[in-house]
């Protein structure tokens, strides 16, 4: 195993294997700074170029540029409150209200800190798992997935302060918006008014633009001014108080990666869902005294940039061992490894032990290599959020048009994105959840997916099961305090007054 680790590294370092991964990693960093590609789109406009490659190659090139893609869209995202993949969706949620308080330095230094040492956190579980996978693959049913998506809806009540009602609103519409397409057990189609493009639903892509991005814009050129108000420029953060920040919250960090790597193993759940499960337990565990969850909480940064990068290594776990796709990027390179001649499984494992080793190097040096660049660029990245939102706007809100039409190219998209716009603009108007919302659309085909899957298989009986049964009691304690804790500190206000 040692041996085998080392010649991996060899491996890596290997011409021109360290050539193809450094042009991928600045390929994926710049594909994930464009809002609305992601990692899926990115690894498939690859892909045609790593065929000619040999095996190490074309391991290095391609997890050298999926790996950084989540990192440069965490730029966009707390910069614009663009999303520049799906999984930075939850960064967005304090990420850009801390740019707007002049501290996009710092949020941009968190972030990308805790990219690159969740990746490299992912990474080391991986090569540590890498003997015992199956048991930890196979323990997950359709009755666990039901429940660990049940969990992330009652994390919904967290997401709206002191007004866990409003949350549960919203959460309820974004689960209500989630019914929307094809039904997928059956077929049925709901609420799709003879639209071919309703049928697949609602993309989650030109949903975040709308929601975030378009309404934040629309905001800012009612009220006027620049994202971040002039005043706030002489005191720019530095992206290196970012970087202090994740090792003053190292518990949160920790516990946000061991949550991206166990979504990560468990196939079909990927990013999204860990980015807001992470941002979930951050909201539930915040202490006293802390900034609102929502309104530039450093640690609505930390967490879900963390579990982004962590769950990459979770992921690789059943697309190696088993050949089945922790996520749809990993379903793309899953059909890559193939067509190059590396077939997952045993052989995989066993004989080729060192190629499975560079793809746990490749990950671990492509993260730290890419949040490095984006942290020498950060201060004057961040300077952008000073610019007039006359000038700002426009550009923003016409890149989030390209964006949302590439998810499809359809001008459904754009649509939506408007539409969506619209709602998240009165969302914000009225101090509405819009995380929450956009929480119940990702987890909402999750949930019924594998409610009816665990009843035709299980039965009533599936949430007796050990770990449903552990989830259950879980969801009930959240959601309990969810509504106890306001009551609690208004009590302990009142008698101290």
């Amino acid at each position: 195993m040692i041996e085998a680790l080392w010649d991996g590294l060899v491996l890596v370092f290997s011409w021109p294997a360290i050539g193809y991964m450094s042009i991928g990693v600045l390929f994926g960093l710049f594909m994930g700074f464009t809002p609305g590609i992601g990692g899926p789109v990115t690894l498939a406009l690859v892909l045609p170029f790593s065929f000619s490659l040999d095996e190490v190659s074309a391991v290095a090139f391609l997890l050298g540029t999926h790996s950084v893609v989540v990192t440069g869209g965490s730029v966009s995202a707390i910069l614009f409150g663009v999303p520049g993949a799906g999984p930075n969706a939850a960064t967005i949620i304090d990420g850009f209200p801390l740019a707007q308080r002049g501290e996009a330095g710092r949020a941009i230094g968190a972030a990308l800190t805790a990219s690159a040492l969740g990746g490299l956190f992912g990474t080391v579980v991986l090569a540590c798992i890498i003997p015992v996978l199956r048991p930890v693959v196979l323990v997950f049913g359709p009755p666990e997935f039901f429940m660990l998506a049940i969990l992330g809806v009652v994390f919904l009540a967290t997401l709206s302060g002191d007004e866990p009602l409003k949350g549960v609103i919203a959460g309820l519409l974004g689960l209500m918006i989630s019914l929307i397409g094809e039904e997928l057990i059956v077929g049925t189609k709901r609420y799709t008014f003879d639209l071919v493009y309703l049928w697949d639903g609602i993309k989650l892509v030109p949903a975040v633009i709308g929601l975030f991005a378009i309404a934040e814009m629309v905001d800012l050129l009612v009220k006027g001014g620049s994202i971040a108000k002039p005043e706030k420029q002489a005191a720019l953060s530095s992206p290196w108080t970012g970087m202090v920040d994740v090792f003053k919250h190292w518990g949160l960090f920790v516990r946000s990666c061991i949550l991206g790597v166990i979504i990560g193993i468990i196939p079909g759940l990927g990013g999204d869902v860990a980015c807001f499960l992470a941002y979930g337990q951050a909201a539930q565990t915040a202490k006293k005294g802390e900034v609102e969850y929502g309104k530039g909480n450093i640690g609505g940064v930390i967490a879900p940039e963390a579990a982004n990068n962590a769950k990459e290594g979770g992921a690789l776990v059943p697309t190696i061992a088993f050949g089945i796709p922790g996520s749809g990027s990993m379903a793309i390179l899953l059909g890559a490894l193939l067509i190059v001649g590396i077939t997952p499984g045993a052989a995989l494992l066993n004989e080729k032990l060192d190629i499975t080793f560079a793809m746990v190097w490749t990950l671990a040096i492509a993260n730290l290599g890419g949040a490095a660049i984006m942290m020498l660029m950060a201060k004057r990245l961040a300077k952008i959020t000073f610019l007039e939102g006359s000038v700002l706007a426009p550009i923003i809100i016409s890149v989030c048009f390209i964006g949302a039409y590439m998810t499809t190219n359809s001008m459904g998209d754009i649509i939506v994105a408007i539409v969506l716009g619209v709602i998240g603009y009165e969302m914000k108007r009225l101090n509405f959840s819009r995380a929450a919302l956009l929480l119940g659309l990702v987890l909402g085909r999750i949930v019924e997916q594998n409610l009816f899957l665990s009843i035709r298989i299980f039965g009533a009986d599936f949430i007796y099961r050990p770990i449903a049964m552990v989830l259950v009691v879980l969801s009930v304690l959240v959601m309990g305090w969810s509504f106890l804790k306001p009551v609690l500190q208004r009590r302990n206000e009142k008698h101290a007054g």
